[in-house]
């Protein structure tokens, strides 16, 4: 006989999800987004006359750096210091399940946010002829970049009851990751390939040109698991 019980996780992701779309953070925050991204494209597309994306997705890894962490600042942190996250691991939910949940529904509210940046390509189709292949290939490189800040984002937040500490240090390790290409030039040889590597933004341009190589998505993936299974430990370590 099948239980009828629900995943715990389902559970806490459908909360989750719900309280985004009543949340003012999640609007403002979106709205933002929307104002600066739409500023960015059509300063390009009307005033440099380009049908593309190109100036979009090479800013998308310092706007995402800001405003992912906006979106994860709560997801513990506010929880901890309103004693509900206590009284959730009473129940019969274990830490995967509480972090599966509030990261699936953060990454969902995150792609959200980008949806309406669609009716960009809406636009390039109508006054131009776009290429497809840097667009599709940036959207698949904005998911992942997504889903690793994401990861970031609760990680930061359920280290601490301050949600602008939360914020802060989730911001930090984004923009770090996505700025470190800057200081590469000022570095001895020997650092260079290594931080190349850890850069997120030299990831997400190879994706964003359209070439999807594995090592690329390896290192989102890598990256993602990382900061989930390290905020799952945390959260195990405060259970205790």
């Amino acid at each position: 006989m099948k239980s009828n019980r629900k995943n715990p996780a389902l559970i806490i992701f459908t909360r989750e999800f719900k309280s985004y779309f009543t949340s003012p953070v999640a609007y403002i925050v979106t709205g933002l987004f929307l104002i600066i991204s739409g500023i960015m494209f059509f300063s390009t597309f009307f005033l440099n006359n380009r049908a593309e994306m190109r100036q979009f997705f090479g800013l998308l890894p310092i706007m995402l750096s800001f405003f992912v962490p906006a979106l994860t600042m709560r997801l513990f942190a506010e929880e901890k210091r309103s004693g509900s996250l206590e009284t959730l691991m009473t129940l019969p939910v274990t830490e995967v399940d509480v972090v599966t949940g509030k990261y699936f529904a953060s990454l969902a509210g995150t792609l959200i946010m980008l949806v309406p940046s669609l009716f960009y390509v809406i636009t390039l189709e109508i006054f131009g002829a776009p290429d497809y292949g840097p667009i599709i290939g940036g959207y698949i490189g904005a998911i992942f970049l997504s889903a690793s800040f994401t990861a970031i984002g609760i990680f930061a937040s359920s280290v601490t009851k301050n949600q602008i500490i939360a914020f802060f240090t989730g911001f930090i390790i984004c923009i770090v990751l996505t700025l470190i290409d800057v200081f590469l030039v000022l570095l001895p040889a020997p650092l260079v390939s290594f931080l190349s590597f850890i850069s997120a933004s030299s990831h997400f341009t190879s994706i964003s040109r359209g070439i999807i190589d594995t090592r690329d998505l390896l290192y989102f993936i890598s990256l993602t698991s990382l900061f989930f299974v390290i905020t799952v430990k945390v959260q195990q370590q405060e259970s205790k």
